[in-house]
Parts: C-alpha cells; structure tokens; sequence
C-alpha cells in the first residue's frame, strides 16, 4: 500500500486529475455544443470514445513527464523538498525508468490509434511533447528561460490536442461544409482563449517556482531566472505577464457583457481578475520561500477558476 501511494505522488496525480477535468469540461463545454450533427456523418470524426482515449494518453504522457523529471531531479530535491521525495526513498531509480518508459509507450500506443482515427498532429505533436519532456528534465530545466516556455507550452497544448483532433478540415479529400467550417472557427477561437490563458498563467507560476526553489537550483548550477537575474527581476517578469493577462481578460469580459453573458462576466472577474490582481499585489512584498509557495498554489486555484468557467459557455456556444 506504501508503494501505491508512492507511485501515485510520484506521478502528482492531482495535476492529471486536472488535465482530465480540462479536457473533459472543453469537450463536453465548448466542442460538442459547437459541432452541428451533420459533423458526425463524415470521416476523421472525433467521437466520445476517442476522446477518452485522447485524454488517457495526455494523463500517461503527463504522468511519464513527471517520473523523469524526478528521477534527473533527486539531488536538487534533496534540498528543494526532502521531505516529498519519492525515487531511490521509497522507488527505486531503474523501476522509475522502467515505470516512465512504460507509461511512455502506453500513452503514444493511446495517440497513435487517435491520430488514424482523426489527425496525424496528434501523434506528431505527443512524440514531440514527450521528447520535449525529456530534454527539459535533462537540460532545459536548468537553463535560462528556455524549461519555462516548454512546461507552460506543454499546458497549453492539453487544450489545443483537441483542436487538433477535431477539425478534421486539415484532411485532404473531407468534405465539409459551411456549417462544419463556421464551428471549427468557433471552437478555434476558444482554443486560443483558454490555450493562451493556459500558457501565460503557467509562465507566471513556473517563474514563482524556480524563485522558491532558488536555493536547491543555485547549488548544482542551474540556470534559471532568479539565479542569473536576480529576484527583482525574476518578479518584473512575471508582474508583466500578471499586468498582461489581467488585462486581456478585462478587454474579453468587456465583450462578454455587451453580448449578454453577464453571469459569466461576474464569475471571471470574482474568481480569476481579483484574485490575479490580488497575486500581483503579494508578489511585490513576498520575501520568504512560503510566501512564494503560497502564491504558487493560489495560481493553482485561479487556473482552476478559469478553466471551470468553460461551463458557463455550455449555455452560450
């Protein structure tokens, strides 16, 4: 039992739960509402079974991520986070890789069977995040900017996968229709709203992180931005990005009170401007490591507050 729950920190299962949420609530919110039914009647269709199948391959390929990240990891966690350690503690290295390359194979088996049934990106885009997910353990993590941009990219891509699987308009030879077209435009420019949200919100927290991992980091010679530009700088950075997003959701929810959708208006600014606006108040003053640490998890739960409010667009799309 002490190895069940091992293996289930070890792959940080509430971040898959998470991914499984995203997904579901976009397909079920916003790319089913979108899609007349004259979509299902041709091929390269995205049905329900490959979309569960789609985003048990996004959790493996999660979840592969996360065992190698902590197995390239061990000696910078030793003083990050003793106390959260699982390889070589309670798992062993070599069932670690074995465990990675394992879930690896299950997840890219998963997006091969999507991609004959919708899209070649598919499985494409998931080698190349797994590949990604590789070289950001081994390297890119400790370098300059660089392990940032893939992590929050990597978030952004569990929405845009569906995309992908979707719009079966990139097939040569479907015939679609005018209809069909119209839908894909609509669910493409949600993708890119909540894409973009995902991607500018994971930036700030992967920033905030690495100021609160600073310590274990500067030991064994990373690179990342409070290293070697400093704190100050590292929080000019992501105030930017935090000025940034808050503003691109106030312009959005500007357009969803003219159409309407006041409630959806109300949620977004209760329950992701303020408390944005509230982070970017606090990372002024923050000073100490659980200080940053509670503005990691507060980013946690605004990214939670803006992907739940796919719901509110059931109703609208």
């Amino acid at each position: 039992m002490k190895l069940l729950f091992a293996f289930f920190r070890l792959i940080r299962w509430p971040n898959l739960v998470f991914i499984a949420l995203t997904q579901s609530l976009f397909y079920y919110c916003i790319i089913v509402p979108s899609l007349p039914e004259s979509y299902y009647h041709l091929q390269y269709t995205f049905t329900q079974p490959l979309f569960f199948i789609l985003m048990l391959a996004s959790v493996f390929i999660a979840a592969a991520g996360y065992i190698i990240n902590d197995y390239f990891d061990i000696n910078i966690d030793q003083v990050n986070k003793p106390e959260k350690m699982v390889v070589e503690k309670i798992i062993k290295r070599r069932w670690a890789i074995v465990l990675h390359w394992s879930i690896t194979t299950a997840g890219l088996i998963l997006s091969l069977y999507v991609s004959f049934k919708t899209s070649v990106i598919v499985i494409i885009a998931n080698v190349l995040c797994t590949l990604l997910l590789w070289v950001y353990s081994t390297s890119f993590k400790k370098k300059l900017l660089s392990g940032n941009v893939i992590i929050s990219l990597l978030t952004a891509w569990t929405v845009l996968v569906l995309y992908f699987a979707t719009n079966n308009t990139y097939h040569f030879g479907v015939n679609f229709s005018v209809e069909i077209f119209t839908a894909m435009n609509r669910i493409f420019k949600f993708i890119i709203l909540y894409g973009g949200f995902a991607f500018i919100i994971s930036l700030i927290r992967e920033v905030i992180k690495d100021i609160e991992d600073r310590e274990g980091d500067a030991r064994y010679n990373c690179k990342t931005m409070p290293i070697v530009w400093g704190i100050p700088a590292s929080k000019v950075f992501a105030g930017v990005w935090l000025v940034v997003l808050i503003g691109a959701l106030a312009i959005i929810q500007f357009y969803v009170f003219q159409l309407g959708w006041w409630l959806t208006a109300m949620y977004s600014l209760l329950l992701v401007i303020l408390p944005l606006v509230w982070i970017l108040r606090k990372l002024y003053t923050a000073q100490s490591i659980s200080q940053y640490h509670q503005l990691s998890s507060v980013i946690k739960l605004v990214m939670l507050s803006g992907i739940l409010s796919m719901i509110f667009f059931k109703i609208h799309v």
